[in-house]
């Protein structure tokens, strides 16, 4: 019988482990304009790029979705000053297969614009920010972002974003609420199964 209850204890203590591993390993897929597709802005809504990306507070792990036509539109990762110039050679990422995932793997400025001549000087373009949960949101960022990794394919389905009411600093603590009940639930449990209480 003790050998039940010590197998039982380190099972337990192996699935309080995985239920901390899977609370700190948030990350979700953003599709960039939400319910409009990757184009050219509505005069309805020309500004809804520069919205979304407000709206919206990006970190490493996560990665937005480009969806558009492929016959019809493309995707550049571009810099900052071509960016602002519309200035669509020598892009730093090329994408052009009509669902085009860019993940986020390092902190700093993104620049995007579509590669259609035209496109970027009505609107289609887009600038994010990823910022360290450790910098004040007005310091510039760090480090190059020019060569962070993109892969260019998805596949399966979209996982719905919190929501985006919350600030930055609130969803940089909702993690700590569910760790701590998910490590003192563990603990209790761990506790009755093996005799401490």
């Amino acid at each position: 019988m003790a050998n039940l209850k010590s197998s039982r204890y380190y099972l337990l203590l192996a699935f309080q482990f995985l239920v901390l591993i899977q609370t700190k390993v948030l990350s979700y897929q953003y599709k960039v304009g939400d319910l409009d597709a990757w184009g050219i802005p509505t005069s309805a809504n020309p500004q809804v790029y520069t919205y979304w990306s407000k709206y919206h507070t990006l970190k490493i792990g996560d990665s937005l979705l480009f969806l558009y036509p492929p016959s019809q539109d493309s995707l550049i990762q571009v810099t900052e000053h071509s960016y602002t110039s519309c200035n669509l050679t020598d892009p730093i990422l090329y994408m052009n297969n009509g669902n085009s995932l860019f993940n986020i793997t390092a902190y700093g400025d993104f620049y995007f614009t579509s590669g259609e001549k035209g496109h970027c000087e009505k609107n289609q373009k887009l600038h994010i920010s990823v910022l360290s949960t450790t910098a004040p949101a007005y310091s510039p960022s760090n480090g190059p972002s020019a060569f962070s990794p993109s892969y260019p394919n998805v596949f399966g389905s979209i996982p719905q974003p919190p929501s985006s009411a919350l600030s930055a600093s609130s969803s940089s603590h909702s993690l700590s609420i569910p760790v701590f009940m998910a490590s003192l639930t563990g603990f209790l449990v761990c506790a009755l199964v093996g005799g401490i209480m």
